[in-house]
Formats: C-alpha cells, structure tokens, sequence
C-alpha cells in the first residue's frame, strides 16, 4: 500500500538549510580563562557571535594553544573534502577580525586562508 503524505493544516515542510561555515570556540580551563593574559576573552567571543555562527566548546584538550578556535567548513564544503582547519594562540583582536573576514567569505574549501592566518594554524593530536 503506497504511502500517504500528511499535511497538517497545509504546512509544507521546508527543506534544512545548508549547514554553513561555522567556528567552535573553546572556552573551558584555559581558553578564555585568566590563564591567558592581556586578552578580552568577552569580547572576542562577543564579536565573533556577533558576525558568524559560532559554537562554544568545552575543553578541546589542546591547551598549551589556547586561545583556540576551530574553522569548521559549510557542509558543501566539506563533501568536496574541505576539513575543519585549528586555530591556536588567537590572543589578540587583529586575528579575530580575519576569522571572522574568512568565515563570512566562506571559510575553508570557499575561500582562501588569508596568509597571516597560517601562522596560527595547527594539526591538533588524533585522539584515540
């Protein structure tokens, strides 16, 4: 017997919106902490939720990075084999306007990774 559609008060369901390119942002023992100085950890995270879709993390177990912020491609990117690029020691306000520049323009797979950037990449250690 075939199957019947419901619609319930003629609701059409919408199709997902794509998943966009995002960022965690750890925030946990040392990231975002008192433990790394001369930082407005507020505000940083403040500015990046404000321009992009973000993520708060708890530990990422990377802390000798912190400040870390993690890169995650939009969906589309990611099935053409983009991967999540790791950000580490993103202590100053400079590098937190060129995520959020890189994140609006695409993020990794779209857009190119503005070269300063790539001083504050890192590959994280697998986890077993």
């Amino acid at each position: 017997m075939p199957r019947q559609r419901s619609e319930e008060a003629g609701a059409e369901h919408a199709p997902a919106e794509p998943v966009p390119c995002r960022v965690v942002v750890c925030r946990d023992c040392c990231c975002g902490s008192r433990k790394v100085t001369g930082v407005d950890h507020d505000r940083q995270l403040t500015r990046l939720t404000e321009e992009v879709p973000v993520r708060v993390s708890d530990c990422l177990d990377v802390c000798e990075h912190a400040n870390v912020i993690v890169v995650q491609p939009s969906a589309a990117a990611r099935a053409a084999g983009a991967r999540p690029v790791w950000l580490g020691l993103v202590n100053d306000r400079d590098a937190t306007e060129d995520i959020v520049a890189w994140v609006q323009a695409g993020g990794p797979g779209i857009a190119p990774c503005p070269d300063i950037l790539d001083l504050y990449v890192f590959t994280p250690p697998r986890r077993a």
